[in-house]
């Protein structure tokens, strides 16, 4: 009676063991077939391969955003508008000045002065948030600051 149990069970067992033994080796059957190499060596050769790949192509797409980066930095994407009257007469505030800035507040600003028949365009650089070679006007000090 003893012997029928144990016999029993190692049955179960080795049952179990070759059901494993089978299903590993339809799933190995199965990869192989699917990437059409020979051993799961070739598979994992190349899978190593195609990762070194992928990093080699994430650095350089690393050093591409950070030029991107520093490009974008010194564009004007700061941008102030300030309108008013430049000769303090009742006809209303039709000059004005644009503030064109990049990330460190260097750039240049544009004065439009109404007169009567014409416009007077002006233009004066900008270097961390000043006047470079003249002194900025308050209009144009105040396109900058709504600039900032």
């Amino acid at each position: 009676m003893m012997t029928n149990i144990v016999l029993a069970f190692f049955f179960g067992w080795l049952m179990m063991l070759s059901y494993m033994v089978i299903t590993m080796k339809y799933h190995y059957l199965r990869l192989i077939t699917r990437t059409k190499q020979r051993t799961i060596d070739e598979i994992l050769d190349i899978l190593l391969k195609q990762n070194e790949d992928i990093q080699k192509h994430q650095e350089i797409m690393r050093q591409e955003l950070s030029a991107l980066d520093s490009s974008f930095k010194r564009g004007f994407h700061k941008v102030g508008v300030q309108r008013f009257d430049a000769f303090g007469k009742t006809e209303g505030e039709h000059s004005f000045v644009v503030a064109l800035l990049n990330d460190m507040n260097s750039g240049f600003v544009l004065n439009f002065i109404y007169v009567h028949d014409s416009i007077r365009t002006y233009i004066k650089m900008v270097k961390d948030g000043k006047g470079e070679k003249y002194e900025l006007s308050s209009e144009e000090s105040k396109a900058i600051a709504k600039a900032t």
